[in-house]
């Protein structure tokens, strides 16, 4: 089982970020599948979630009318477009694969929002 993320980077404030998992070694389309992210000093959080079909999403209140969580069934992928960043939206940003008592987790990808 493989979740590799990518896409993070520094960013200036206001501006926008676009992060994707690309899972590998179980049946994607069978998992529920979401973003955290852990800032220095502080619990990891859930940033936005998918269910399986992609038909339910939902947000973070931090992230919520900036933040869009997606799937690609057919190229294995979760993205997290991000739009009118903030500094306090600096994190590492792990995406998860979740089904019943199974979870996996990627290795992180690092977001700094600073000017």
């Amino acid at each position: 089982v493989q979740l590799v993320e990518s896409g993070g980077g520094l960013v200036q404030p206001g501006g926008s970020l676009r992060l994707s998992c690309e899972a590998s070694g179980f049946t994607f389309r069978a998992y529920a599948m979401s973003w955290h992210r852990q800032a220095p000093g502080k619990e990891r959080e859930l940033v936005a979630a998918i269910s399986s079909t992609g038909g339910s999403t939902n947000y973070a209140d931090s992230v919520k009318g900036r933040f869009t969580i997606s799937r690609d069934t057919a190229k294995n992928t979760v993205n997290l477009q991000m739009n009118s960043l903030k500094p306090e939206d600096t994190a590492v940003y792990y995406c998860r694969a979740r089904r019943d008592f199974a979870s996996y987790w990627g290795q992180g990808t690092q977001v700094t929002v600073s000017s």
